[in-house]
């Protein structure tokens, strides 16, 4: 999964805002104007931040310590950064965009 195709499948979704209140170099998505995925442009492997609910955050990062890490500049417990390397599914990406979006937006 590549950063356009994140960036695509995150605007498909439902009152989707994409900003850069941050810079050029971090790309944003919000929905009812709160972030649900922050993008770094220049990062190489490709990384994201999504956020998570706290105990599935602590399970996935047990799981994939070297591709799933606390969030970076942000509130570890809620936020895991997600290094696209290879080692996660394209599946796994979308569950976890999906998760953060429906917790961000309540609607599922």
């Amino acid at each position: 999964m590549d950063i356009e195709l994140i960036r695509e499948y995150c605007l498909s979704k439902p009152g989707v805002e994409e900003t850069l209140p941050f810079g050029p170099d971090t790309l944003v998505f919000k929905v009812k104007n709160k972030v649900f995925l922050l993008i770094s442009l220049d990062a190489q492997p490709l990384r994201f931040n999504v956020k998570c609910d706290p105990t599935y955050a602590l399970e996935l990062r047990e799981e994939y310590p070297d591709t799933i890490l606390p969030g970076y500049h942000m509130n570890k417990k809620h936020w895991n950064t997600i290094v696209v390397n290879g080692v996660l599914s394209k599946k796994l990406l979308m569950k976890m965009i999906d998760d953060s979006y429906v917790l961000v937006s309540g609607v599922k």
